[in-house]
């Protein structure tokens, strides 16, 4: 009853809610190659970038680990290179140890693939490549692949290489880079280097445009 007296009718006690099914976020998932882009490849894309793309923290109930279980290997499965594949695939393995037998193949043996790649390192040459941007992401990447297995390379030693590859076209920047100081960033000596291709590539078009207009006439017989 209320304050004026009147009589209200009383809510029918509410019941509870039914708890809701288990639900894991991977289970919303229809394309991990949304979420990882990349495709582990032994000797292009970098194990800890490809591992970096799979974490996520949650607790899951043992209902659910089946599922999710076979879902974390499709999702493997699909973003690793055919030989890999071939390398892992071992019937009714768990996720966790197909993980752990990519994690040996990248993590182990580290000194042997550290020579390896400290090798490939020292042999980059621009020539070897069709512009700058392309020999300057592959210096990148090796020096990505060398800081996984724990031989980090200094921007500084990575600014030198890249210097040291180029061909005599570029001697004149390498050399203002080198003789910089403090030294420039690797990503600033490749916004020169890229800067110097265009230039160069824009004055041999000029060059050729030139030749055309100026080209003698052939007189008619």
């Amino acid at each position: 009853m209320n304050k004026d007296g009147d009589s209200s009718t009383p809510s029918p006690p509410t019941s509870p809610l039914p708890p809701s099914p288990s639900f894991h976020p991977a289970l919303a998932v229809t394309n991990i190659k949304n979420q990882v882009p990349l495709t582990l490849d032994i000797e292009k894309v970098q194990y800890s970038s490809w591992t970096e793309l799979f974490k996520c923290t949650a607790d899951i109930d043992d209902q659910l680990w089946k599922r999710l279980d076979y879902i974390v290997k499709q999702w493997i499965y699909g973003t690793i290179s055919e030989d890999l594949l071939q390398t892992i695939l071992v019937p009714d393995s768990t996720a966790q140890e197909c993980w752990d037998r990519l994690r040996d193949i990248f993590q182990d043996n580290k000194h042997t693939r550290a020579v390896y790649l400290e090798n490939k390192f020292v042999n980059t040459f621009l020539k070897d490549f069709p512009n700058i941007s392309a020999y300057c992401q592959q210096l990148k990447s090796l020096s990505d692949q060398l800081a996984n297995v724990g031989n980090k390379v200094s921007d500084t030693k990575l600014v030198l290489r890249l210097c040291a590859g180029l061909t005599r076209e570029y001697n004149m920047v390498a050399m203002m880079i080198q003789q910089s100081d403090p030294l420039p960033t690797f990503n600033k000596a490749r916004s020169m280097l890229c800067l110097e291709e265009t230039s160069r590539s824009r004055q041999s078009s000029d060059s050729s445009a030139g030749s055309v207009l100026v080209a003698p006439s052939v007189p008619f017989a």
